[in-house]
């Protein structure tokens, strides 16, 4: 039965992901205006009437990655991510959640499995941060492992670098570390430049489709190809 876009979105799910990227985002602008915000507390030097860049600028300078704020604030991304994962893990094992992509398919979730399922996601998001790549991209293979559709795998995959790269685009913007103008020329450059290589790709993948095509057919046929037979090579 065909039913439309909105009647085919998950609303819960959705507010789910929704939740972890505001609390994330939360989180990330906190450990800059945390000390800004204790120097308001304890001092009264500062106008309330301070433009936000006067503001982002005086945070910026009182930013730092070695007081007990910083990690305390940096630490409640854990109990965050341990909450969603236990209520995703737990409607999984209880059979109260499904994977909509399997249809009917009955899942055996035991709990070393959903352990292990978390574990990569963990390794797949620190490889991620660590060599700058979308972890997403790293999720790919065990979706497959999974023996989730390539097609949904594709789409997650892409999606989780839409959700870390979108919060980071957002907090850079929020704390004026980057030019707007300068940020929508490198967007149009990277739509045409992806257009552009999606167009050669597609094509290179058609003429190599065609003549692979024409060749098998030309060899069941045993049509002359052009080759000769060295044995019987004359000069």
């Amino acid at each position: 039965m065909q039913v439309t876009i909105l009647q085919n979105i998950y609303w819960k799910e959705l507010g789910l992901l929704v939740f972890v990227w505001v609390a994330y985002l939360a989180v990330q602008i906190a450990k800059v205006f945390s000390p800004f915000l204790s120097k308001i507390l304890v001092s009264r030097h500062i106008s309330p009437h301070n433009k936000l860049k006067d503001v982002i600028s005086m945070a910026t300078e009182l930013y730092n990655p070695c007081s007990t704020t910083f990690w305390v604030l940096n630490l409640l991304q854990i109990p965050v991510s341990i909450g969603v994962f236990l209520y995703e893990a737990i409607g999984l094992y209880e059979g109260r959640r499904r994977i909509s992509s399997k249809g009917d398919e009955i899942m055996d979730w035991q709990v070393h499995r959903l352990l292990m399922f978390c574990a990569c996601g963990v390794v797949a998001g620190i490889v991620g941060g660590l060599l700058g790549i979308g972890g997403g991209f790293v999720m790919g293979p065990l979706f497959l492992e999974m023996r989730i559709h390539p097609q949904v795998s594709s789409g997650t995959a892409t999606f989780g670098m839409l959700f870390s790269s979108s919060m980071s685009v957002v907090e850079y913007y929020l704390l004026g570390r980057f030019p707007v103008p300068y940020a929508l020329y490198f967007i149009a450059v990277a739509i045409v430049a992806a257009f552009i290589a999606f167009t050669i790709f597609i094509s290179a993948i058609a003429l190599g489709g065609v003549g692979i095509t024409s060749t098998i057919g030309k060899i069941e046929r045993h049509e002359y190809m052009g080759f000769e037979n060295l044995c019987r090579y004359t000069a």
